[in-house]
């Protein structure tokens, strides 16, 4: 095998833009190279900074054989019954320029067939590489793509060097209207004009440490954190959690290096909250907390060392105090007006053009918060549940939001904690954005959640009910973002409620504002939410099968869904399982096309179709309850119990009968087990290895 490595070096790309660029990356050159055969075993992995998307394969030196059956005339046109060959045969030897000894006879569906085995030799991959890499890099997309120049290419951002080496030669090839090179760059502004010409990966690697520049991701985030650690130790202090921004600076810089600053404490009167995001936004900043209360500093990444002067920190902090006088002002101004007056102005911010304002969808979520608080026996809070209903969009009207968009929610939080409402709506205010992604944390209170769950239906309900859809990398309106959130609030609470009903009151809700009839948007709606499940569930490493077996059996209940999954889970490895799944899988086929039948327990006159019905009462009636207290595993265990009758029904009695009356008994009987299988689980959609072995 040799060794590939692959630079694409750009201008500073955005850090969203990197990982996208990795991930195409890593796949399209996985695809291609299998597909050429010049990636056999192993995989392709990927490295990036802000100015370069890296990859390294082990790829074969050139293509393996290709050994190709061409076929020629029939064996019976080819050859007399002497074994003499025909002139057909004589013609397809010397249009092909092979000699008559080389045909062999195949097998084919048509018959028997000669012909010869050909031999194409394989390409080196030098040959093949630079079609291979001109497509992969221009068939990489972005979010926000641009050209330069008069270079057709499209990109993130300009492609500046290109460099491929194999086994440590270069490979010659064009892309973006740049033909490769030998070398690559160090960082821009220690090393400007140092070219690099590596003979290898590691080399590659170890000489662009040497020149400032760390491609491993996972390495910058290290070095980050260390860093951190290093500064705020001798404070016993810490950074204020922020993830999503951690990792926008590990694809920021080339080589990070951390610094402590400082800010005037008479900003520490403003809430973390506020204090952290004017610090992330813009800036990029972490803010620095201690027991939970922020410290007058923060911790800046920056992709240059400090100088002597000065000047990264002594910047930094200059804008940082600007921005947080801004926010000091914000607060101030914001805090005086009330949020009941605030609301008052929500008639004047559209949610939707068709779909009205954010007071109307005020209205909307007062009546749905109600029906759930009923639902999830959260009466309690209902008259909590209202006035943040009707209270959780007003801080979109204030100047904080305005200027930091993030704070949608939680500014409305904090200023009505600040503002004397009970504790229950300022929580419930706060959190009902939550969660924003499946990492994210759903609600921490009831009410958060009911909120939450109010919301998000709402939206759904509203923009799909325009028929507007969620497709491919468009999510209009957060779509998948909200339906995300509504599984996870369920899910994390355990809320055993009806997704139908809760999707009824949602378009209920909008009346003849949507522009499809109730029943039309409801089965779409639905139909979103089971394709949202499925990738929530594949996500937790669950078998396609078995996700569409708990799904199959219905989603109005979310909690059932995932409950029913996990049992089938652990039941797969049962020696029960394999033979029950054929066997349910034996009674759908016999139903299959046939109609309702009724059960007439006075027709059956074999001894084992009446034990097989006799067990099935029995079953059915403890299974059933089971189902109806979410308890699958324990239903999956006592359906099994229907097997050894199944097995002696199926092997002792005729169920297609000749007599009319007899056989539509005994397909309502299998009909009976049908339905109740399909409170468990659709097993249909089960695979298993002896079905397989039996195709």
């Amino acid at each position: 095998m040799s060794d590939f490595l692959l630079e694409i070096m750009t201008e500073e790309l955005p850090a969203s833009h990197v990982r996208a660029g990795l991930e195409q990356l890593q796949t399209a050159l996985a695809s291609e190279l299998q597909a050429a055969g010049l990636l056999p075993e192993g995989s392709v992995e990927v490295f990036g900074t802000c100015r370069r998307l890296v990859a390294k394969a082990a790829v074969a030196a050139r293509q393996p054989d290709r050994v190709e059956k061409v076929i020629g005339p029939p064996r019976s046109a080819a050859f007399k019954a002497d074994g003499t060959p025909t002139p057909a045969a004589l013609g397809f030897t010397k249009s092909r320029g092979v000699d008559l000894s080389r045909l062999e006879i195949y097998e084919t569906e048509r018959g028997a067939y000669v012909g010869f085995a050909k031999t194409e030799e394989g390409r080196p991959a030098s040959d093949i590489l630079p079609d291979v890499l001109s497509r992969v890099i221009s068939g990489l997309s972005f979010p926000k793509m641009m050209r330069w120049a008069d270079n057709p290419c499209r990109f993130s951002r300009p492609v500046v060097n290109l460099l491929c080496l194999v086994d440590g030669r270069p490979v010659s090839f064009k892309a973006c209207g740049l033909a490769s090179s030998d070398f690559t760059w160090g960082h821009k502004i220690f090393f400007p004009e140092r070219r690099i010409f590596p003979g290898s990966f590691e080399d590659y690697r170890d000489s662009l440490r040497a020149a400032a520049v760390v491609i491993e991701p996972g390495a910058r985030r290290a070095m980050i954190e260390e860093g951190m650690r290093r500064l705020l130790e001798p404070l016993r202090s810490r950074v204020h959690p922020d993830a999503e921004l951690l990792e926008k600076l590990v694809y920021d810089v080339e080589q990070p290096h951390v610094f402590l600053g400082f800010f005037d404490e008479e900003y520490l009167r403003l809430p973390l909250e506020i204090l952290s995001t004017a610090m992330r936004e813009g800036q990029r900043l972490f803010s620095v907390v201690k027991d939970g209360r922020q410290l007058a500093r923060f911790i800046g990444v920056a992709d240059i060392k400090q100088d002597g002067q000065g000047h990264v920190l002594r910047g930094n902090e200059r804008v940082l105090k600007a921005r947080l006088k801004d926010a000091d002002f914000f607060w101030q101004a914001d805090v005086k007006i009330p949020l009941q007056d605030r609301a008052e102005g929500l008639a004047r911010v559209v949610f939707q053009e068709k779909l009205g304002s954010y007071a109307d969808k005020a209205l909307r979520l007062k009546k749905l918060v109600s029906y759930l608080c009923d639902k999830v026996e959260a009466g309690r809070i209902k008259k909590d549940a209202a006035l943040a209903a009707e209270l959780c969009k007003a801080d979109l009207l204030t100047d904080m939001v305005r200027e930091f968009s993030s704070l949608q929610g939680r500014m409305g939080g904090l200023l009505a904690r600040e503002q004397g409402l009970s504790a229950e709506a300022a929580r419930a205010i706060y959190e009902h954005y939550q969660p924003m992604s499946l990492e994210d944390a759903s609600p921490s209170s009831p009410l958060g959640a009911v909120l939450s769950l109010a919301d998000k239906l709402d939206s759904i309900a509203g923009v799909m009910g325009l028929g507007i859809q969620s497709t491919g990398s468009s999510d209009p309106f957060g779509l998948r973002r909200n339906a995300h959130g509504v599984c996870k609030v369920v899910l994390d609470r355990k809320w055993e409620i009806s997704l139908e009903r809760l999707v009824d009151k949602a378009v209920a809700g909008f009346g003849p504002k949507l522009a499809r009839p109730a029943p039309e948007v409801k089965v779409s709606v639905l139909d979103f939410f089971r394709g949202r499940l499925r990738f929530i569930f594949e996500r937790e490493g669950h078998g396609y099968d078995l996700i569409n077996a708990a799904l199959g059996a219905g989603i109005d209940n979310i909690l059932f869904a995932r409950r029913r999954l996990l049992a089938l889970s652990e039941l797969r490895s049962s020696t029960q399982f394999e033979p029950f799944i054929l066997m349910a899988k034996r009674v759908n086929n016999i139903l299959r096309g046939q109609p309702e039948c009724r059960v007439n327990a006075g027709l059956m006159t074999d001894r084992e179709e009446k034990e097989l019905w006799s067990i099935y009462g029995l079953v059915k009636d403890n299974a059933a309850s089971m189902c109806a207290r979410g308890e699958f595993l324990q239903a999956q265990k006592m359906v099994f119990r229907l097997q050894p009758a199944l097995n002696a029904f199926f092997d002792k009695v005729l169920v297609m009968a000749e007599e009319k009356k007899l056989r539509q008994n005994r397909l309502g009987m299998l009909q009976a087990v049908s339905r109740l299988l399909l409170q468990v689980a659709d097993y249909s959609q089960v695979v298993v290895e002896g079905e397989k072995a039996s195709k």
